[in-house]
């Protein structure tokens, strides 16, 4: 799950940088309306402004939304709940018995047999 919004995450990141290169300034609005080259594009003069900008809305949304969505699953992965068992050692690993420490090589205690 968390790799599908991954991939709609970099597909709305893309469109997003994509829509806002080809939308035209605001400035561009006054060249359409002294007969500049604009005004017989694919949807008119203001045509393809209102749908860039509903597009770039509607990526720009779907980019929030898959955010919060990777921010849910970081945030699940660090913060899962732990198990009983997890807790609790196991039973095979029972806990090692104190060594004794060793005499000094230098040391002129000789072994006694008993």
């Amino acid at each position: 799950m968390e790799t599908l919004v991954w991939i709609v995450h970099i597909i709305a990141s893309l469109a997003v940088i994509g829509m806002v290169l080809l939308q035209h300034g605001k400035g561009a609005d006054m060249g359409a309306a002294f007969g500049s080259g604009s005004s017989g594009s694919l949807f008119g003069a203001s045509g393809s402004a209102n749908f860039l900008s509903r597009a770039t809305a509607v990526a720009v949304t779907v980019f929030f939304l898959t955010s919060m969505g990777l921010t849910y699953f970081a945030f699940a992965k660090q913060h899962a709940p732990m198990t009983v068992k997890e807790l609790t050692p196991a039973q095979s690993q029972a806990p090692a018995a104190p060594q004794q420490p060793a005499a000094p090589s230098g040391s002129k205690a000789k072994d006694i047999p008993n």
